[in-house]
């Protein structure tokens, strides 16, 4: 997208769009493909704790700009593609921890699906608890079954859709623009449900690449 990363990015919830940058596509979809592999392998083989938590905690450090440059352009549907997306939810969660749990919160009472109980989030869902959760998500692509957290991650958004939907109809009796405004987050995170739900089932039939 057209506007610059600054460290630290404060990726804000209306930039789910796909990041665009270099200059040689296909190299950066080589690299892109190569680092996480080796992320994941590293992360995978490596039994000390604090190096898992670096590796949750990089962009709290770092920012997003870094996994943005290798990542953000690849495919929802490849392992690249499925990190990105667990990153940027991460990091969105961590921006605006009230928002998010309000979202949560919501659509865990609205759904009549078991999307709250595959999130795994406690109920109650706090500010505390949607951060943690976030963290859990991402922890279990490093040390677990990385098609349940991507299992995760899609109910996670499926919950927060519904919690921007069930709001917006809310906000029509009294502001139109905050009402297109949850309305549009309510469909980025039905859309990013649905990727994280196809890279879970390409990761099970062994083709999440």
């Amino acid at each position: 997208m057209a506007d610059d990363f600054h460290k630290p990015t404060q990726y804000s919830g209306d930039k789910f769009d796909e990041y665009e940058g270099g200059e040689d596509p296909a190299q950066i979809l080589r690299v892109a493909h190569d680092t996480a592999h080796a992320l994941v392998r590293r992360a995978r083989e490596n039994d000390d704790p604090a190096v898992l938590e670096r590796l949750i905690a990089y962009t709290d450090e770092h920012g997003i700009d870094a996994i943005a440059e290798l990542w953000a352009r690849s495919s929802a549907r490849s392992l690249p593609g499925a990190l990105w997306r667990i990153y940027l939810v991460r990091l969105l969660i961590r921006q605006d921890p009230d928002g998010t749990s309000l979202l949560f919160q919501r659509g865990s009472e609205v759904l009549e699906t078991i999307d709250t109980v595959v999130a795994g989030a406690p109920v109650p869902t706090g500010p505390d608890e949607i951060t943690e959760l976030a963290d859990e998500i991402l922890r279990g692509v490093f040390v677990g079954d990385f098609s349940i957290a991507l299992d995760r991650a899609a109910a996670f958004c499926r919950v927060c859709a519904a919690g921007a939907t069930s709001i917006a109809d809310d906000a029509d009796f009294v502001s139109d623009e905050r009402a297109a405004e949850l309305t549009a987050r309510a469909d980025r995170f039905a859309t990013t449900a649905d990727e994280f739900a196809a890279g879970a089932r390409l990761q099970r039939a062994g083709q999440l690449d």
